[in-house]
């Protein structure tokens, strides 16, 4: 699972020549990790799809669904409803745990990026890995639903992570998200008045009720699950407060 997790992360990070002239590459590492399966043949048309086109029209269908529509947003803590500075502890927290495992993150990254987060699950033993996405479960069934509604190819990328989980999403919490109307990615003006009014306090002064080892569970809220006792990583854990 750790090949299929990053390259997953890959494609589903921007799109450059760099990325593209790798695709050759990317696809044998999922035959040798997924070989023969719908899984395999769902990423690789995702692969194919994204080496045939120009960078610049990849590239410029990438921010449109990605960047420009925030129901779509690739940063996990925004399909999280709660205060902004909640959502900045949640950072610190999940940086935190990152750190707790020898990851390193540049400064300017945030870390609830999916292809980050992903390339993280890529280096942990299989059961840890697939315990964190089953957190995440319903948020990839949400993007999996909009993005198959516009008919995108990115689809097949949740597809597969729902797939590897191997926990059903919580149907109400799929829900709420799908609930969310959908921002307008041609009105700027809006989505930037969006922007600023859930600006994300990154740091320690989020408050004392942001506070605590569960953050990540809590913020995406998961369903409720008893926590695994993870080598090197506090256990992760379904409660409120």
């Amino acid at each position: 699972m750790n090949r299929t997790l990053k390259v997953i992360s890959l494609l589903l990070s921007y799109p450059s020549r760099e990325l593209q002239q790798e695709i050759p590459e990317l696809k044998s590492a999922l035959s040798d990790d997924l070989k023969g399966s719908n899984n395999e043949k769902l990423l690789i048309k995702l692969a194919d799809d994204l080496a045939g086109l120009d960078t610049y029209d990849a590239q410029e269908r990438y921010v449109y669904l990605f960047d420009r529509t925030r129901t779509l947003s690739l940063h996990l803590f925004e399909h999280v409803h709660g205060e902004s500075r909640d959502r900045g502890q949640a950072m610190v927290d999940l940086k935190d745990m990152y750190e707790r495992q020898g990851f390193e993150i540049g400064a300017s990254e945030l870390p609830d990026f999916l292809p980050l987060f992903l390339e993280f699950l890529s280096v942990l033993p299989e059961d840890q890995a697939r315990e964190l996405l089953g957190q995440t479960c319903h948020i990839f069934t949400a993007l999996k639903e909009r993005l198959k509604k516009r008919k995108s190819v990115y689809s097949n990328a949740f597809k597969v992570l729902e797939s590897l989980t191997r926990s059903k999403p919580d149907k109400a919490l799929v829900s709420e998200l799908l609930e969310q109307p959908d921002d307008d990615p041609d009105d700027l003006e809006a989505l930037d008045q969006v922007w600023e009014e859930e600006v994300v306090t990154f740091g320690g002064n989020a408050g004392e009720n942001a506070c605590g080892p569960d953050r990540l569970t809590r913020q995406i809220r998961a369903a409720a699950r008893k926590p695994d006792n993870f080598s090197n990583t506090q256990p992760l854990q379904s409660e409120k407060g």
